[in-house]
């Protein structure tokens, strides 16, 4: 029986710009475990309280339900552990861990602020409301004030990114030869964009677009045949 992904989709079925749900769709690419991804809108509670969860992603595998990005990829880690690591090792996954609180807190806020405006056009009607006030309740000012100059949430964002781009001057992944979590991570805040927004994040020249584009063509392409905008 295939492994059932709860992923959050905007009005469209096909457009999934959670990047929590990215993190964990690339790690089960990784591993080479077949799955079916299940879309979910933000009012759809009811659908994952068999979870004790109110938001995805949400994994079932078999008897097996796990909610939260981290904790779906430590279960795959343990429970496929023949397949790819996407960990390396206990050490490289705590320092995943700490990569991962990194970019929510640091990444995620000058981002939201360039493309908040473009998200909301792009929710499912019915979860506008919802959007609209859990989102000016956590920013504590309406939308159209938080996202008020996106140019200078991008530029926020470029210069929040500048601690990566010596790593990936001298590696192709963030995991050193070959790809893992952390750069389905950092794929994650790039994918949240692209799906939903047509704000160009990177110049050809930095070294973060040309990691961009190798992590989109792994695995056939996979994130990259994705819907959304031009990178």
């Amino acid at each position: 029986m295939a492994i059932k992904l709860y992923d959050l989709a905007g009005a469209e079925d096909d457009r999934r710009f959670s990047p929590y749900c990215w993190r964990v769709k690339m790690a089960l690419m990784h591993k080479g475990l077949a799955f079916e991804t299940l879309p979910w809108r933000f009012t759809e509670k009811d659908a994952i309280a068999f979870a004790n969860s109110t938001t995805v992603p949400v994994l079932v595998d078999g008897n097996h339900t796990v909610s939260d990005s981290w904790k779906i990829a430590a279960y795959l880690e343990q429970a496929y552990p023949s397949r790819p690591a996407v960990f390396g090792g206990s050490d490289s996954q705590a320092l995943t861990y700490f990569f991962s609180h990194w970019a929510v807190r640091t990444l995620h806020p000058p981002l939201m602020r360039a493309i908040v405006l473009d998200l909301y056009g792009h929710v499912h009607e019915k979860d506008k409301a919802y959007f609209r006030e859990s989102r000016t309740k956590r920013y504590g000012m309406p939308l159209e004030q938080y996202g008020a100059d996106p140019g200078k949430g991008v530029a926020d964002f470029r210069a929040a990114l500048e601690p990566l781009r010596p790593v990936l001057a001298e590696n192709d992944f963030l995991s050193g030869k070959g790809p893992g979590f952390a750069d389905y991570i950092l794929l994650g805040v790039f994918q949240w964009a692209r799906c939903a927004s047509p704000r160009q994040l990177l110049e050809p020249g930095d070294p973060l677009y040309a990691w961009r584009g190798r992590v989109l063509e792994l695995w056939g392409g996979y994130a990259r045949k994705a819907k959304g905008y031009p990178v």
